[in-house]
């Protein structure tokens, strides 16, 4: 498994805000501890909110606050956007400002300092692969704002391109990166995806209607059952 895929893992593993140790996650993920200890560190030191120390345990925070204002998602979301586009600029002026505000942004995203960017490039992409996961978010959005149904191709492990029928059910911000929580169709599972990885998404005209089983909130309720 690649490092960035791990540590997207953890990530799932670690945001039903229950305190997880580092044996049991590195059971699940079949690695040593002591790599545990060292993606922790990472996460930590690339801005994403991970309490915890060796030996005790981790809990994942989730405030998305830019001090001393309160952005929302979709501000967020331009703002990154803006950064990203102007980052790709031919003047280097403006590339170096532009990648001078992202390293301020990270500074303050969500109360931890991004002490190691360079070493963490899940949270750091290259700024044309984060506009290419910007691209897709209008549709996603307009999808699960009217629940339907999406038809996505996904680069899966292993930079396998798979066609997927999904429900879209919610987008999160993780440092920089999103990740959209679904239905899919196929696995007849709940899969979160990164957007960044969605090549192409395409709104159907099929509808979904709330299903037992298939909702955001039994995909919490999952969650809870494996902290349990």
């Amino acid at each position: 498994m690649r490092r960035t895929d791990r540590l997207f893992d953890i990530i799932q593993i670690l945001r039903d805000g229950a305190l997880h140790k580092a044996q049991d996650i590195a059971e699940r993920l079949e690695v040593s501890v002591r790599t545990i200890y060292r993606d922790m560190d990472t996460l930590v030191a690339s801005g994403i909110p991970v309490e915890g120390e060796r030996g005790v345990g981790y809990i994942l925070r989730e405030p998305i606050t830019l001090p001393p204002m309160t952005l929302t998602v979709e501000e967020l979301e331009a703002l990154n956007l803006g950064v990203a586009i102007v980052s790709e600029a031919a003047d280097p002026d403006l590339k170096r400002a532009a990648q001078n505000l992202a390293e301020k942004i990270d500074a303050v995203l969500p109360e931890r300092v991004v002490e190691q960017a360079d070493a963490w490039k899940f949270a750091v992409y290259p700024f044309a692969d984060t506009v290419r996961g910007f691209s897709q978010m209008p549709t996603i959005r307009a999808a699960i704002k009217a629940r339907q149904k999406l038809r996505i191709v996904y680069h899966s492990k292993g930079d396998r391109l798979t066609s997927r029928l999904i429900r879209p059910l919610h987008m999160e911000y993780w440092g920089r990166v999103w990740t959209l929580t679904a239905w899919c169709e196929l696995r007849g599972d709940f899969r979160v995806f990164r957007v960044d990885l969605v090549q192409s998404a395409e709104a159907l005209p099929e509808m979904f209607v709330d299903e037992p089983g298939k909702t955001l909130g039994d995909y919490m309720d999952t969650l809870k059952d494996q902290r349990d």
